[in-house]
């Protein structure tokens, strides 16, 4: 272990990105991130929930790329949650980078979407508000305690526009057919790892890697099936490693099927990125604001 980091991970960090990275990263991981929450503008506005901050002493700041994120300065995700904006879900305590891929995605009224792996519900609730609750949003979820969970935030987001699937994605029928597809896979977690964490060497393993990276291909090439042709997809996840992105989307773009449609980086202008393998790809920095994220946008040719 370098710094409590596993070396195997070290040495791949070495091996994708240059020394100057490799220490940003390092310097991400060992961060406390404050508190980060997105107003819920079907139950509220930002005026209101910043009125509603100020009411009780809570200072924040506004996000450049982002007009419904705001940073808590002074309280913990505790304290938050025991307000009663939080309790009617005016307000959905979200990290910044997991608020990306579905602003990238741009869901728009009657669209035909699907969230591939949904639970607990963020970047669905966020889908919902995108589009006014006005989108065709189907949300997949193979877990039935955390498909309680998805019903749980959708209810409490006042969200009226998604009907629920218990299932696994990789088993839905090819006859679905959609006019958007965000799969934010599971991942290692590469990009979200916390140095303080004492059971990280138990859990962070190789293994866990390379399980995850056969899991998130096979998500990748239904999504690919289902995708309406000249349609466009999102695949996320909360990893800084290239098995887990650069290289699935490699693997699937080699098919034919689809191709890479370049993020435009002035829609998070502000975000510290790291270098990706794979132009038009982008890969957000752990620091302490941000969570480590692998973002590619995908259309079905």
């Amino acid at each position: 272990m370098l710094n409590d980091i596993p070396d195997f991970l070290y040495k791949k960090l070495l091996r994708q990105y240059n020394e100057e990275e490799v220490n940003i990263i390092l310097k991400g991981y060992s961060k406390q991130k404050p508190v980060t929450l997105r107003v819920n503008t079907l139950k509220s506005s930002v005026e209101n929930i910043e009125k509603k901050l100020k009411d009780v002493n809570l200072n924040f700041e506004k996000v450049e790329w982002n007009k419904y994120a705001l940073i808590i300065k002074n309280a913990n995700e505790k304290s938050i949650r025991e307000l009663d904006m939080y309790k009617n879900g005016e307000i959905y305590l979200q990290n910044l980078s997991s608020m990306i891929p579905a602003i990238i995605l741009a869901p728009k009224p009657k669209e035909n979407i699907l969230d591939m792996t949904a639970a607990p519900g963020g970047k669905t609730t966020q889908m919902a508000t995108l589009s006014e609750n006005k989108a065709l949003i189907t949300a997949c979820e193979k877990n039935k305690i955390r498909i309680e969970k998805l019903k749980y935030n959708i209810e409490k987001q006042g969200v009226s526009c998604v009907n629920i699937l218990h299932k696994d994605s990789r088993n839905l029928d090819n006859y679905f057919s959609f006019d958007k597809i965000l799969l934010d896979v599971p991942c290692s977690g590469s990009g979200t790892i916390n140095l303080e964490d004492e059971k990280l060497g138990k859990y962070f393993t190789e293994e866990l890697i390379n399980r995850s990276k056969k899991t998130q291909y096979e998500l990748l090439k239904k999504a690919v099936e289902i995708l309406k042709t000249g349609h466009e997809m999102v695949y996320s996840t909360c990893s800084i490693l290239e098995e887990e992105n650069e290289e699935n989307i490699k693997k699937i773009l080699k098919e034919g099927k689809v191709e890479i449609i370049p993020i435009d980086k002035e829609i998070i202008k502000g975000v510290k990125l790291l270098t990706s393998k794979l132009p038009g790809t982008t890969v957000v920095t752990p620091t302490e604001l941000y969570e480590g994220f692998f973002i590619a946008k995908l259309r079905k040719k």
